[in-house]
């Protein structure tokens, strides 16, 4: 799972030089943050229509697509913020053992 990560990663810190015309990922930084969050926030609400459509109908397919759009939109938007899956992998990795009731707790004071 990591290498598919840590390959979109390399492909996406390498679109960052790439000129807007040659691909989708780098005309997205060229457009901005804004632009991105707007796709992060779309491909978000189409993931949840998507779950809601899964539940009735126990086809999966479309929810585990827009799930792919959703991840590959923020990994985006992480490396338009010189950030990477890794930061995110190190943080669910130190939560791992954290009672979620705990984590959260913590996170509040």
């Amino acid at each position: 799972m990591n290498d598919i990560l840590a390959a979109l990663d390399k492909v996406l810190s390498e679109r960052k030089q790439a000129q807007p015309d040659s691909s989708y990922v780098a005309s997205l930084y060229h457009k901005g943050l804004n632009k991105i969050l707007e796709k992060v926030g779309e491909e978000a609400t189409e993931t949840l229509l998507a779950a809601k459509d899964a539940e009735r109908s126990q086809q999966h397919a479309e929810l585990i697509s827009e799930t792919a759009d959703l991840w590959f939109h923020t990994l985006v938007m992480l490396h338009k913020l010189d950030l990477s899956s890794a930061e995110v992998l190190t943080e669910l990795e130190r939560r791992f053992d954290l009672s979620g009731l705990v984590e959260k707790a913590n996170r509040n004071k």
